[in-house]
């Protein structure tokens, strides 16, 4: 590694080194050792305690080539610290690093933010759990949320949302929930109690602050993998007891004659494909149909579709 000298130069060396070049000696008790190391004097060979000046440009110029090459080699160093840590699998194939841990945001706007942020990188799913009894809103505010919403939906993102029973009482909420159903999201209610999160890409997890009192809408941001995987558990878990949205809320009536026929066959157990000659209807009007009827109820799948028609035979 090229050599770097001792810096900076200090206002006594520049003195010293004016009176060498002007021809004289330095003070018996002056250190020239710094300006011996950067090469702007050498010892002259002819007079004991006296000195040689050099041109200050030359030397200039040494140092910064010195220091540009220490610096590129520095570079070249780094660049080669991923794949130095890549062997870590290699030391121990069977142990796994979670990474940083958390980091606590103590605003709202923090935390909201840094929501905003991972969510442009985001690639592949947005869960959100909203436990809080619902309140009427400033409709601009709503609306952003409906447009990031939007916006993820047309990425290709999967949205999903529970929300506590009580948004079926709230008519603001209601209408906003319907909205967003409609636009892709999936939304499930739930009667218990659960805790407050927002989960994206299976890589960020933000949750309200419970270590230290602070503000009220403080929370952390968790990026701890194997923190982040449990908390993902949980809330499949909370999904997967939760009432869907879309089958809570379609109306009486909402099915056509022609759809109920066709969903009573497929209820008998008929594949798809056997419906159309079954009731003398075309294949193309039994598929349209069967969008129809998933549209009407908020399914998405015809799973879903017989989902919904099951409870409603039940009921």
């Amino acid at each position: 590694m090229p050599h770097l000298p001792d810096l900076p130069v200090t206002t006594t060396d520049r003195e010293t080194y004016r009176s060498i070049a002007a021809g004289g000696a330095p003070p018996a008790d002056q250190d020239v050792h710094r300006l011996l190391d950067l090469g702007l004097i050498t010892a002259d060979p002819y007079q004991p305690a006296r000195y040689i000046a050099h041109d200050p440009r030359a030397v200039a110029q040494r140092v910064l080539a010195d220091t540009q090459a220490t610096i590129a080699q520095a570079l070249q160093c780094m660049a080669e610290l991923p794949v130095i840590e890549g062997l870590a699998s290699d030391f121990d194939p069977h142990r796994w690093y979670g990474g940083p841990a958390s980091e606590w945001l103590p605003t709202r706007d923090e935390m909201n933010a840094r929501i905003g942020e991972a969510l442009r990188d985001a690639s592949s799913e947005m869960l959100t759990a909203q436990p809080g009894a619902p309140v009427d809103r400033d409709p601009a505010v709503q609306q952003l949320g409906m447009d990031r919403v939007l916006d993820l939906v047309d990425r290709g993102l999967s949205v999903k949302s529970i929300y506590t029973a009580a948004v079926q009482e709230h008519a603001q909420t209601r209408a906003h929930l319907a909205a967003i159903t409609e636009a892709g999201a999936e939304v499930s209610t739930l009667q218990e109690t659960f805790p407050r999160m927002v989960l994206i890409d299976r890589t960020h997890l933000f949750i309200d602050n419970h270590v230290m009192a602070a503000e009220r809408d403080s929370g952390w941001h968790v990026f701890d993998r194997a923190g982040v995987a449990w908390a993902h558990a949980i809330y499949q878990q909370l999904w997967a007891r939760a009432d869907r949205w879309q089958n809570g809320q379609a109306p009486d009536g909402v099915l056509t004659e022609r759809q109920k026929m066709i969903l009573r066959v497929l209820d008998e157990g008929e594949p798809q494909q056997r419906i159309a000659p079954r009731l003398s209807l075309s294949e193309r009007t039994v598929t349209k149909e069967i969008a129809a009827a998933r549209a009407a109820v908020g399914a998405k799948t015809v799973y879903q579709l017989m989902s919904w028609w099951g409870r409603q035979a039940a009921e």
